[in-house]
């Protein structure tokens, strides 16, 4: 990969964006590069979480200015296709079946509020700084809108999409986007933290919770929710690995995934 550096320890694939020079921003190539990456790592047996991070002052500034130079000669149909490549990037990450942790050691600007979005939990520096900067280019945040609205909440996102605002890892933090702020010294104490207890986790569970967040999340508690929630926890008890995660417990020995 040219722009993406990837490491696999103990069960724990780190993916760094490594484009410092323009603030991680990306282009059409980070996105096809970040889509195969998220693909084969959700299907190799050996990764159990995925932590994404960046080299350099930002975390990622959103859209490079190269690529939207590009972008401001296209007919309506390449605009189209190019915003429906980003789109499926944003998917692929977000379903991934591994879960994955933002780890943010800087600013965080436009499109790179919606990787941290698709990302299960994020971990930023105190000094990191976070902005939704399109309507100040006459643009919208379109194809991050339904990650990001369901990670800040609709009332943060109808001040912070409007108002094009900056604010810090504190706001985030309060709002609900970022889970954990720390000094930078402690910055991978924490994330390697949040990463052994995904890997200690349960795999089969682990990929069955993330279904179930994204299918009842903002869901109104219809009897057909009930009954999909009903079916889900039966199905997961019968599994090989949901008897072998009880009887463990019972038998007070560590499970199988972890011997």
């Amino acid at each position: 990969m040219k722009h993406l550096q990837l490491t696999v320890q103990a069960g724990v694939a780190t993916l760094v964006l490594s484009r410092p020079e323009v603030r991680n921003a990306f282009n059409d190539e980070v996105i096809a590069e970040f889509t195969r990456a998220f693909g084969e790592l959700g299907a190799r047996q050996d990764v159990r979480c995925i932590v994404l991070a960046a080299e350099g002052q930002a975390f990622c500034a959103g859209a490079d200015l190269n690529w939207m130079r590009r972008m401001a000669d296209y007919t309506h149909a390449e605009n189209l296709a190019d915003a429906a490549r980003l789109a499926e990037m944003l998917r692929v990450i977000y379903e991934c079946p591994k879960p994955t942790i933002a780890r943010i050691q800087g600013d965080v600007y436009a499109g790179g509020v919606g990787l941290v979005a698709v990302c299960d939990v994020a971990v930023s520096v105190d000094t990191a700084s976070f902005c939704l900067s399109e309507v100040r280019l006459g643009l919208i945040p379109a194809t991050i809108s339904p990650y990001v609205i369901r990670a800040m909440g609709a009332r943060a996102a109808q001040r912070y999409f409007l108002t094009a605002e900056r604010f810090d890892a504190q706001e985030a933090q309060r709002i609900g986007f970022i889970h954990s702020v720390v000094v930078a010294d402690a910055l991978d104490t924490r994330v390697d933290e949040i990463a052994k207890a995904l890997v200690n986790a349960g795999p089969a569970a682990v990929k069955a919770c993330k279904l179930l967040l994204q299918d009842v999340a903002g869901r109104e508690i219809s009897s057909a929710l009930i009954a999909r929630t009903v079916q889900g926890i039966a199905d997961i008890r019968a599994s090989e690995e949901g008897r072998e995660g009880v009887q463990s417990f019972l038998q007070k020995r560590k499970p199988s995934w972890l011997a």
